[in-house]
């Protein structure tokens, strides 16, 4: 019994550390690339079609941003699933 519950502390514990991470991703890329840093992607990439490149980042960019954390988000989750199946598994043996 205290290994499953060791096994769920350390799932838990990689759990909210992956959130954590692709929580500060997305910040990153929807407020600091649409916001804080905008001025100086514009001035220091070319741009995407006519857009400048901060712009698209605001508009285009923070979306494809997003829906790549959540394929991330599905891969790690599937993983640490999986690990804790496998613990539980050890354990029962």
């Amino acid at each position: 019994m205290a290994k499953t519950e060791a096994a769920k502390g350390r799932y838990w514990r990689a759990h909210l550390k992956c959130v954590g991470v692709l929580l500060t991703i997305w910040f990153l890329a929807s407020f600091g690339c649409g916001i804080l840093w905008r001025d100086w992607l514009d001035a220091s990439f070319p741009t995407i079609g006519t857009a400048p490149f901060g712009f698209w980042m605001a508009q285009q960019g923070s979306i494809v941003t997003f829906i790549l954390i959540l394929v991330a988000y599905a891969v790690r989750m599937s993983h640490l699933e999986d690990s804790l199946e496998h613990d539980d598994e050890e354990v029962s043996s």
